[in-house]
């Protein structure tokens, strides 16, 4: 059994047997963030509902409880297997690549099969019905994914690395295995597959977008190990970054319940991966860029105490909007809830869609003990809704004098994050696939026609 889940308390005197398996399963399940996916907001566990937002539309996931009826609780061992390493369900149907299989399928058959058992009798059955997912078409054949995994899917197991130390393996199988971190930490070609050659190096997701991981000086090479760990339990790393949006759900749902030597270990393995630099990358790191500085002086004085509509600029709609939680100066709070802007990976890296993503749609996390909220001002928002050009003006002047000044931002970058992000090649080409599917069938009825016609013609010319 791999080394990351070999040591697991006992059971209890007096409980069943199979109560230190049933642990085990329920610990393999937060290392690979199960919760995240398949439970709703507000929902039972597992049962599913929570809604994918991929490029190619909206993605349902599946109830994982033990309902009979609405659940897996009818699948077989070898049937669970099937779907969490090879993304096939019992009925045959092929899951979509949202659901990190191609990750899934390097778990070891021990804990596929603790998972099992943790799943069939550790969770609560629900017997709810859950949306179900319907893609445009051609993505809506689920068929095609056969193709798709015989060209991409490695359905192979962990292999410990001979020349690794244990530690370093267990950090590489909790990484790769459980956690798929290259699920969205690796950019992806124009068919959704993950482009090895860059492997850990960033990637967009949706309005997000997942950094460098690699031990480069563009990604995490200059944070220590206490950094990342902390990072990793608390969603927050002083003077480098905090966790939002989708890493935010990981630590709330995962990392933080990991144990301490399992967060070291994935980082003893972070360090021995190729190092990627980031493209377009400023000479110095991320997180080193900007420093305190503030504009209020020069606001003072410039408008009316009675002047309407006069927050024009990005400074005015900083000190308007952000200033009261982050300071006229960029330093954030005391304690840092509210983190400084200026080192800080999100406004000091060479692309600012974080920064976009968390004004839009804000942070909320618990992790290490701690609330972090910041609000949202898109549409939705309870504080003050923001338009396109109010929230690039922002971003703009966050990013001069806080962070890269190199970046900028436009306020159609700031629209195609509201709608999620940009699109892949595969979603923009889609209703061509339609019209060429459509003109190939046109075109082979035609020629079908034609040559019924002409067979037609030769037997009434026969005497």
């Amino acid at each position: 059994m791999p080394a990351a889940v070999a040591a697991q308390p006992a059971p209890a005197p007096g409980a069943p047997a199979d109560a230190a398996l049933i642990e085990r399963g329920r610990y393999l399940a937060v290392a690979a963030d199960c919760t995240a996916c398949h439970t709703a907001k507000g929902g039972k566990p597992y049962a599913g509902g929570y809604s994918v937002e991929s490029p190619l539309g909206t993605i349902y996931a599946t109830n994982i409880t033990p309902s009979k009826t609405a659940g897996i609780g009818n699948y077989t061992e070898a049937q669970f297997a099937r779907a969490l390493r090879q993304g096939i369900r019992a009925d045959g149907a092929h899951l979509y690549p949202a659901m990190p299989y191609t990750a899934y399928t390097a778990i070891s058959d021990e804990d596929v099969h603790a998972l099992y058992v943790y799943f069939m009798q550790g969770v609560e059955p629900v017997d709810t019905e859950v949306a179900r997912t319907r893609l445009p078409f051609p993505f809506n054949l689920r068929l095609s994914m056969a193709a798709w995994n015989l060209l991409f899917l490695k359905d192979e197991r962990f292999q410990p690395d001979a020349g690794a130390s244990e530690e370093v393996n267990r950090g590489a199988y909790l990484a790769n295995a459980l956690a798929h971190c290259s699920t969205c930490h690796t950019p992806r070609n124009a068919l959704m597959a993950e482009r090895e050659s860059r492997f850990l190096a960033g990637s967009g997701l949706g309005a997000w977008y997942a950094p460098n991981i690699t031990p480069h000086a563009s990604g995490v090479g200059g944070w220590s190990d206490e950094d990342l760990v902390r990072y990793l339990r608390t969603g927050h790393a002083a003077g480098k970054g905090q966790a939002a949006g989708p890493m935010a759900e990981a630590v709330e749902n995962s990392f933080q319940h990991l144990r301490p030597e399992d967060l070291q270990a994935m980082v003893a393995y972070l360090r021995t991966v190729r190092p990627v630099a980031d493209e377009g990358a400023p000479a110095r790191p991320a997180y080193a860029q900007g420093r305190a500085s503030s504009s209020e002086a020069e606001l003072r004085g410039t408008h009316g105490p009675n002047e309407r509509d006069s927050l024009k600029t990005g400074a005015a709609l900083y000190s308007a909007h952000c200033a009261s939680c982050h300071q006229a100066d960029g330093s954030g709070s005391a304690n840092q809830r509210y983190p400084s802007l200026f080192h800080n990976t999100a406004t000091g890296g060479p692309n600012p869609a974080n920064l976009v993503a968390v004004m839009l749609y804000g942070v909320e996390r618990d992790a290490g003990g701690e609330h972090a909220l910041m609000p949202r001002f898109d549409g939705q928002s309870y504080v003050s809704a923001l338009s396109d050009e109010q929230i690039a003006a922002i971003s703009n002047y966050v990013l001069a004098q806080y962070g890269n000044g190199a970046s900028r931002v436009s306020g159609r970058d700031v629209a195609i994050a509201r709608q999620g992000g940009p699109r892949p090649l595969l979603a923009k080409v889609q209703p061509f696939i339609v019209w060429t599917l459509i003109g190939v069938a046109i075109l082979v009825v035609v020629l079908a026609a034609l040559l019924l016609t002409r067979r037609r013609r030769r037997r009434s010319t026969i005497p």
